[in-house]
């Protein structure tokens, strides 16, 4: 069954989605944009038909099925309940919403309409992720003891712009960290409990850099390490009592590299290509909505919120 897309925004990530739709033979139905002026232009150069003036006509328009939302962070919740309210299922960019509460909300929202909600976080689609989980499921490398994970990148310095503005949900946090949060919540056997953390801040006041500690009740550990002003490796391993295995570029990891404790034995795995991670959220959001599965690792996603509701909360910064 083909499913009509709309977008809304029209910056670096729907670009992305664009182009991956055209390399598969496909492209949005519909887009707003804050400019009509831009969304034209987008529309024009991937064949897109329908250029909204305002975000109710898409909302509203019958031939929608599926909202692909990539806009600004602080405006995301706002979005999100207005598509779900007029029956729109929704695959928004992450990080989903600022807060646990609005991503309850939404699922609430979701759950009463009979719709399907998501965040696009690539990682939880990458097939590379979903063979690594059955495999540490069925207790091929033994229980999972930790989980390190680095991510960091160099933002040059400016106040207006969104990794920065704290008014459009910018920091590390939110930027990069939910993707080293997410990284972690897939291999933890449950959500973690205990939360503790370091972090300095951008003149600003959001989150430039952090060290984060989680643990819950199975004795997993996970120690993550975030940086907006300082490059590292984009690099998640997990340790296992038989193995540990190592993700490199690990937000759209599609090769692992396996090491075996007892021997030092070395296994190197690939599954999926890095190139078609937007794809992968595409095909996983519509097989949802064919099979009326009712989440698509929202669970995670929800408990990725709850956690970055609790720092932010600890380092008295309001989203």
């Amino acid at each position: 069954m083909k499913y009509s897309w709309a977008v809304i925004g029209y910056g670096e990530i729907a670009l992305e989605m664009a182009e991956v739709l055209k390399k598969n033979g496909r492209t949005f139905y519909g887009i707003f944009g804050r400019s009509f002026e831009k969304a034209l232009s987008f529309a024009r150069r991937f064949g897109i038909s329908k250029v909204y003036k305002n975000a109710e006509e898409l909302f509203s328009d019958k031939s929608v099925d599926i909202v692909y939302i990539a806009t600004p962070n602080s405006s995301h919740a706002m979005y999100i309940k207005d598509a779900l309210l007029h029956g729109k299922n929704v695959l928004c960019e992450k990080p989903i919403v600022l807060n646990s509460f609005q991503l309850s909300n939404a699922q609430n929202t979701a759950k009463k309409k009979n719709l399907i909600l998501s965040e696009a976080m690539t990682l939880y689609h990458m097939p590379l992720y979903k063979n690594l989980q059955k495999r540490i499921q069925s207790g091929e490398f033994g229980s999972v003891k930790m989980i390190q994970v680095n991510f960091g990148s160099f933002k040059p310095y400016n106040p207006e712009n969104r990794f920065f503005n704290p008014e459009k949900g910018g920091g590390a946090l939110m930027d990069i960290g939910v993707y080293a949060l997410s990284f972690a919540r897939w291999f933890m056997t449950c959500a973690p409990e205990q939360i503790s953390s370091q972090v300095t801040f951008a003149q600003s006041g959001v989150d430039e850099q952090s060290g984060i500690l989680l643990s819950n009740s199975k004795n997993e550990i996970a120690v993550i390490s975030l940086s907006f002003r300082a490059k590292q490796p984009k690099r998640g391993t997990v340790i296992c009592e038989n193995a540990f295995i190592e993700i490199h570029d690990f937000p759209r990891g599609n090769k692992a590299e396996i090491t075996w404790t007892q021997d030092g034995k070395k296994e190197f795995i690939e599954d999926g290509n890095a190139e078609d991670a937007l794809f992968y959220e595409v095909l996983d959001m519509e097989k949802a909505i064919l099979n009326s599965e009712k989440e698509m690792y929202l669970d995670y996603s929800q408990d990725v919120s709850d956690i970055m509701t609790k720092l932010c909360s600890t380092w008295n910064f309001s989203v």
